[in-house]
This record gives C-alpha cells, sequence and structure tokens, in this order.
C-alpha cells in the first residue's frame, strides 16, 4: 500500500505533538512511515477545534477576559487587589489588542491548511470534513468580523495573494451563508464522516462525529447571522435567509447544544482555561462579576445565580479621607459604594466615628461589581465586597472535574432566535413556547434542574413574552441571549451592539469622577481596534472611507 506523501507525515506529527493529551484522542506513530489506511483527516480536526475556542494562555487572557468578557459587561476589575483599574481597554491599550487581532488573524491559516488536506483531491481527501472545514471557517468568520468589522474574506488564503482586500461585513456574512449552504448540501443525509479510521469520532470535539448535529449547527448559525443582518443598511438578504433556516432543522432539545469540554490536562500554552489566568498570578489578576450581571439574575430568582458566581467573602470595611493626602471626592465615592450595595439588596450595617466609616457587611450575599471604575475609585472598592466567579468557571488545571464547557453554539440561541423571528412577524409559531424552551436549554448548560427551571418560568416576568410590547418582548429575549452567553463573551458582546440591551451596558457612564470614560468618553465600545499588524497590507487605507475610522467607538454594519 502506497506512503502518505512526506508533506502530510510531517504536519501530522506536529499537529500530533502539539495537541494530543489524555482527552484528545492518541495516534500510534510508525517508525517506517504511515499506510493509507492508517492515516485520516481527523487527526487534524482537534488541533484546528480548539483553538478557535481556547487558544493558549496568551491570547486568551487578552481577547476573552480583558476584553470580550469585560465589555460583555460579566466580568469587571478594578478592585482594590487587582492590577488594573476597569479602565482597561475601554481605555484602547494595543499591546492587548495587537494579541486579539494577531490571534484571530492567524487563526485562518489552520483552517486554509486542513481544508486543503481534506477537500477534493487533498492528501487526506474526505468530502465530509471538508463540509465541517466550511462550518468552522463560518463560526470563525462571524467571530472575526463581529469584533473587527471589515476583514480580509474573498482573497484571505488565497494562494499567492499577500495581500488581500479587507471586504465588507455585508460580503462575509453572505459569504459565510454560502458556505454553510454548501457544507449542509454535502452532509445531506449522511451520519458519519466514514468508517473505522475515516470516522471523525471523538477526534471531533464539538459533535463527536455526528454530521447531523454538524448540520444542524451550520443552520443555527446562519440564522443567527441573519437574523443579526437584519435591518442592517443596504442588506437585501437577511428576511430569504431566516425563512430558509426555519425551514430546516436547527439545533434543539433534543440533540442539545454544541460545547466543547474543556481539557484540564493539556497545558496552557496549548489550550488555556479561566483557571490558568486566575490560579496563576495570585489576586492581582482576578476578577469580579458584573453588577448589571449579579443584579438581573438576583432581581428574576434566577437558578443560574449560584452556578455563575460565588457569595461575595464579606467581613468588616474600613473606610477614611486620607488627611495628607485627602480626596476632595471621598464622600462621593464613599456614597457609590453604599448605593451599589443599596442596588444588590445587600444587608450590612454602616457606622461612622469621627472622620471613619465602616461597613459590615454579612458573608454570604451576591453583590455585582459596577463597571468600568475608575483609578481613583480603585481603592473604594473592596475585593471582598463584590462576588466572584464560580469553582467550577475558575477551575484549576490539573484535577477532572466537571467544569465549565466552552460555548460553540447553544440550543438555547436556536430557540431564542426562533422567537424573536415570531416577534418581529417574520414566521408563525408560539413564542413564549419557544422562548421558554430556550431557558430550559440555556440552564442546561449549568446542570440547572428541569424543576428549578419551569420554576422559574412559571413565576418569573422576565420568562413571560406572552404580553407587553414587541419591544418590550424583544428586550426580555436579548437579555436572556445575553444570560446564557456567560463565558461567551464575545457573542454577549455582540448580543449588547446588536439589541441595546441590557440598557445600562449599552448606554456607556458619564460620571469621571466614578468611571473611567476611557478612550471614547464613556460610550460603550462597538469594536475593537485593528492590529497594529493589519497596517501592513496597502488594502488597509481603504477602511476608513468605508466603516470609518480605525477607533472602538466606529458602529459596525451589524448594529446600525
Amino acid at each position: 500500500m502506497k506512503k502518505i506523501e512526506l508533506l502530510s507525515y510531517m504536519l501530522l506529527c506536529l499537529i500530533l505533538a502539539s495537541s494530543c493529551t489524555e482527552n484528545f484522542e492518541e495516534m500510534n506513530t510508525d517508525q517506517e512511515g504511515f499506510l493509507a489506511d492508517e492515516v485520516s483527516a481527523k487527526f487534524f480536526l482537534t488541533d484546528v477545534q480548539f483553538r478557535l475556542y481556547s487558544p493558549d494562555r496568551f491570547p486568551y487572557w487578552r481577547a476573552q477576559l480583558i476584553h470580550a468578557d469585560r465589555y460583555a459587561g460579566h466580568f469587571t476589575f478594578g478592585h482594590n487587589s487587582s492590577w488594573w483599574s476597569d479602565e482597561l481597554c475601554y481605555d484602547y491599550n494595543a499591546g492587548y489588542t495587537d494579541a486579539s487581532f494577531d490571534w484571530l488573524n492567524n487563526y485562518l491559516g489552520r483552517v486554509v491548511e486542513f481544508q486543503r488536506f481534506v477537500q477534493e483531491g487533498g492528501d487526506l481527501e474526505n468530502e465530509f470534513m471538508f463540509a465541517m472545514s466550511l462550518i468552522i471557517k463560518g463560526l470563525y468568520y462571524q467571530m472575526y468580523t463581529d469584533t473587527f468589522g471589515m476583514v480580509p474574506y474573498t482573497e484571505a488564503g488565497v494562494e499567492g495573494v499577500l495581500t488581500p482586500k479587507f471586504d465588507e461585513q455585508s460580503v462575509i456574512y453572505q459569504g459565510i451563508i454560502a458556505d454553510l449552504d454548501e457544507a449542509m448540501s454535502i452532509i445531506g443525509d449522511t451520519e458519519r464522516t466514514g468508517i473505522g479510521v475515516n470516522d471523525a469520532g471523538s477526534n471531533d470535539i464539538y459533535c463527536g462525529g455526528d454530521l447531523q448535529q454538524w448540520k444542524r449547527l451550520a443552520n443555527t448559525l446562519k440564522l443567527r447571522i441573519a437574523m443579526r443582518a437584519l435591518g442592517a443598511p443596504g442588506e437585501s438578504f437577511a428576511a430569504a435567509t431566516i425563512n430558509e433556516a426555519l425551514a430546516a432543522p436547527l439545533l434543539d432539545d433534543v440533540n442539545g447544544s454544541v460545547v466543547m469540554t474543556k481539557d484540564f490536562v493539556i497545558s496552557q500554552w496549548a489550550a488555556a482555561a479561566y483557571g490558568d489566568v486566575w490560579h496563576n498570578f495570585g489576586g492581582g489578576s482576578d476578577w469580579t462579576m458584573g453588577a448589571t450581571l449579579i443584579n438581573m439574575l438576583k432581581d428574576n430568582n434566577d437558578p443560574r445565580l449560584s452556578v455563575y458566581a460565588k457569595p461575595a467573602v464579606g467581613g468588616s470595611f474600613l473606610f477614611a479621607n486620607n488627611a495628607e493626602t485627602p480626596d476632595p471626592n471621598y464622600q462621593d465615592r464613599l456614597d457609590f459604594i453604599v448605593a451599589s450595595l443599596d442596588r444588590a439588596g445587600a444587608d450590612y450595617t454602616i457606622s461612622t466615628a469621627g472622620d471613619e466609616t465602616t461597613i459590615e457587611l454579612a458573608p454570604g450575599q451576591y453583590i455585582g461589581q459596577p463597571t468600568r471604575i475608575n483609578g481613583d475609585t480603585y481603592p473604594y472598592v473592596r475585593y471582598d465586597l463584590f462576588s466572584t466567579p464560580s469553582d467550577r468557571v475558575i477551575q484549576e488545571k490539573g484535577a477532572q472535574v466537571d467544569a465549565y464547557p466552552e460555548i460553540v453554539l447553544t440550543s438555547a440561541e436556536s430557540y431564542f432566535l426562533q422567537a424573536e423571528a415570531v416577534v418581529k412577524g417574520l414566521s408563525g409559531g408560539d413564542a413564549q413556547t419557544l422562548f421558554a424552551t430556550g431557558i430550559k436549554e440555556a440552564m442546561k448548560l449549568w446542570n440547572i434542574s428541569e424543576g428549578d427551571a419551569d420554576t422559574y418560568i412559571a413565576t418569573e416576568a422576565a420568562a413571560d413574552i406572552t404580553g407587553g410590547t414587541t419591544d418590550e418582548r424583544l428586550e426580555k429575549i436579548a437579555h436572556q441571549r445575553w444570560l446564557a452567553g456567560y463565558t461567551d463573551g464575545f457573542e454577549a458582546w455582540a448580543v449588547v451592539r446588536d439589541t441595546g440591551y441590557p440598557t445600562e451596558l449599552a448606554a456607556g457612564v458619564s460620571n469621571q469622577t466614578i468611571f473611567g470614560l476611557g478612550t471614547l468618553n464613556g460610550a460603550y465600545p462597538q469594536r475593537m481596534r485593528y492590529g497594529s499588524g493589519a497596517q501592513d497590507n496597502p488594502n488597509f487605507a481603504a477602511i476608513d472611507g468605508i466603516q470609518g475610522a480605525d477607533v472602538q467607538g466606529t458602529t459596525l454594519w451589524f448594529a446600525q
């Protein structure tokens, strides 16, 4: 039997060496080479998949945690033990932005290389894994363009093109949809990628080799993109695309969400998790929970509260203005802390003796920290006053536990998008039933019991869209999408920009005594700036006249 070509062999060895772990299926190597029936494209698949949702710690910390999760309003810095005020990256930081841009920009090469192996005539030709590659490319580009806006697409990865043009979002969205349609057509009714070594199986860490789940994933991504594009300037494809998606199978409550199980054995320099940041650096890198998130969960008796977060430690907190270097805004800042506790419904006592004020906070309470605290307010924001992420989120590596999964695309979002389509008059159906099913699916990801989910749906106004205006119903759907996006900051941030909800976040901040106004003078970030390497492309200059200035405040096409 023929030997695999040298190039395939070398790349295969490289990927296996970098990505195989106890949880990512291993392959024994033959010192004399691989026979054709011993080699499969599935051994390339795992690396491509996990590096999109769990890159190494350098970008994971900067892209996911410092930018997306905090722009989403889920996490905050700026407490008195933190290395930074919560103005970090609201005040543009080139180093952190470059790390985020470089990771996403460079990821495409992995997808392109995989596609070349599995495409027709490729060394490891497999039409079904090629379909997978088209869907992965769609997932990637949706994240990439929704983060930066115009990026190279139509000429990206084309052999011989070293400086591809930057395409408009409308072009990218339609290109993704076309790729998803092609992938679904290839898959058809087929269930597996092959037999024996050609069955992707457990090497496929998204869907376990289930091609029909890949097809549902593709169609749900198609629906998300079309719903996001709906009403954007000049778009003419969204309504028809939405109808197509609604007429085909979507992620559902029978087959569940597409998530990627975290690997707590693989090195953080190959695949990172929040715990790598939390446990590697001590308190300076720790983060707290955003007040908008915690208050929404508490206000609505949401059973996800205790699995998303841990209660504040509480204790006794002394506040006194420094006589040698007095803060002229001391009382305003202290009042703000007190008001934040009141907003959270906290159980505390406050006493004043002379120039000193003491707050006694009972332990075991969920209290979120307000977003975008400035450096001058920083000393007042005591770490133990506020909730931190649950142990499931900040799980340390080295232990095999039921940690949070990386979200690829959820069945919950499928139902929320369908409910939104009904409310907007784009389709028929029972919006409340779809909405309630979405809530149940979102809670399943965090092991909330069906009984607790049913109680929440039956008793809380936040789970009821049977009445109210269209805007009020859409606001509730947006809130549930945003809540379900916890630990998926890129998507939760996109929900805020696209819908304007939660309004508390979308409105930005204005009180410069308390908040860090950042580069945008308090406005909400609409995008990330390009990394410095993007300007090396001579086509970069054309962006300004089409999309607008390369600043965080430029509203992207989908959100206009």
